[in-house]
């Protein structure tokens, strides 16, 4: 890991992946960077999982589709001060690391930034779940703000094919619901109606909700499906657990039972 920032005599910037939102599924290297900073900054609602690590720290919140401008700040501030960029589960899956590298790369060329990784979604959302993510999968985003909706369809139909698991982030929001549902059309075109899916709610968080189900049926759930949900749609040898956490589960085999009796 890289010297603390009380070693060095300039500004940094860290870019620190809080995982899903439980305190317990924190690194102790994201809780150490919090700890040494002069200033934390962040999307509100990642801010608001993380109270017991800020106590010294200048704290600056800003709203969702503000990324942009608080990368600037970011930036800006860190040309002094000792700034975390706290992003939810990991910075580099759909998180901020990218956006601040890009835009350092450009206009501060020689400042010193790290990237702490955290649990993704894919990775918690699994292991609630059993192990649905043991062999080759995918993980896409159907959020068409950055996107356009028809790479994203081009690329789930392509991942269909494969037959592999996918996780898909951002599945629906308030203003965004009809292209779950043409995911799901997809997905049956290539895939059995059997194919087990998974959608986690809230992982790891107080209002935490786990559904198994079918590609066939999981249309008749699809109200429990919003911006704080997980899906995972299994592929071809994808199979349901029938008892994991005292619930139904999903798993994926690595392959061993092709080459090991067991």
């Amino acid at each position: 890991m890289s010297p603390s920032p009380s070693q060095n005599k300039s500004g940094s910037l860290t870019v620190v992946g809080i995982g899903p939102g439980s305190p317990e599924m924190l690194t102790r290297a994201a809780e150490l960077a919090i700890g040494q900073a002069d200033i934390v900054i962040g999307n509100d609602f990642y801010i608001d999982q993380i109270p017991h690590l800020l106590k010294e720290q200048e704290v600056i919140k800003s709203r969702m589709g503000k990324e942009v401008d608080r990368a600037k700040q970011a930036i800006s501030l860190a040309q002094e001060k000792h700034v975390v960029m706290v992003s939810g589960g990991d910075p580099g899956v759909y998180g901020m690391a990218g956006l601040i590298l890009e835009m350092t790369e450009q206009t501060s060329p020689d400042l010193a930034v790290e990237v702490i990784p955290g649990i993704t979604a894919a990775s918690a959302g699994a292991a609630l779940l059993g192990a649905p993510l043991t062999n080759d999968f995918a993980v896409i985003s159907l959020s068409d703000l950055l996107t356009p909706r028809e790479i994203i369809e081009k690329r789930i139909r392509a991942l269909c094919s494969a037959a592999i698991p996918m996780v898909l982030y951002n599945p629906k929001s308030r203003t965004r619901t009809s292209l779950f549902e043409d995911v799901i059309v997809i997905a049956r075109e290539h895939l059995s109606d059997d194919t087990p899916v998974g959608i986690v709610k809230d992982a790891y968080r107080p209002d935490q909700r786990i559904i198994v189900t079918t590609l066939r049926e999981v249309m008749d759930v699809e109200d429990s499906v919003d911006m704080h949900t997980v899906v995972f749609i299994g592929g071809e040898e994808t199979r349901m657990l029938r008892r994991y956490n005292n619930a139904r589960g999903m798993f994926t085999p690595r392959g061993y039972h092709r080459k090991y009796e067991y």
